[in-house]
């Protein structure tokens, strides 16, 4: 009786609509309640440090504060509606904001670092630049990474749910990415 029942079951959820779409196996497993359920695909921050963290060999600190430098760059060129709606799209953006350092009182020492200094004077967008790029120096990265930070977030948010963050965030780097 009990074999009779499992070969009903079985040729059921063969020919049912639903196994067709699955697969009967698949059906079988949900039935007994072995399905699996769909993962979260929402953008977060903490996925974004963690893949910054895995592809570029840095640590958990510099990870955060140059993500927050970033971040706090394109809050600085995006309108504060455009930026509410990334900072939804994305909690834990402002969070990251306060790890990047804070820079406003260092002076660069060498060449060029003092050519930016004093154009940054002049210009609020140099000086935006300027700010990110100390920002990775005093995090102990290169000012070269900021591309590779960039290119990681563009890539993490490389999906159909992360989309319109990631259209947000490109326009608030504009500059930067020139």
């Amino acid at each position: 009786m009990k074999n009779i029942t499992i070969l009903l079951t079985v040729a059921t959820l063969t020919f049912s609509a639903q196994s067709h779409a699955e697969g009967w196996f698949d059906s079988l497993k949900s039935m007994l309640g072995f399905s699996q359920e769909a993962e979260d695909e929402t953008p977060n921050t903490a996925d974004m440090v963690g893949s910054i963290i895995e592809n570029l060999n840095v640590d958990s600190s510099q990870a955060e504060g140059g993500l927050g430098s970033l971040f706090n760059y394109v809050k600085g060129n995006l309108t504060a509606d455009k930026f509410n709606q990334l900072s939804e799209a994305m909690p834990g953006i402002n969070e990251l904001i306060n790890e990047a350092p804070d820079v406003s009182n260092l002076k660069s020492t060498d060449g060029l670092g003092s050519l930016l200094d004093k154009a940054a004077e002049y210009s609020e967008s140099v000086k935006a630049i300027n700010d990110v790029k100390k920002q990775f120096e005093a995090l102990g990265l290169k000012p070269e990474m900021i591309m590779a930070y960039i290119e990681q977030a563009k890539a993490y948010l490389d999906t159909e749910e992360g989309k319109q963050t990631k259209e947000l965030l490109t326009q608030g780097l504009q500059d930067l990415i020139k």
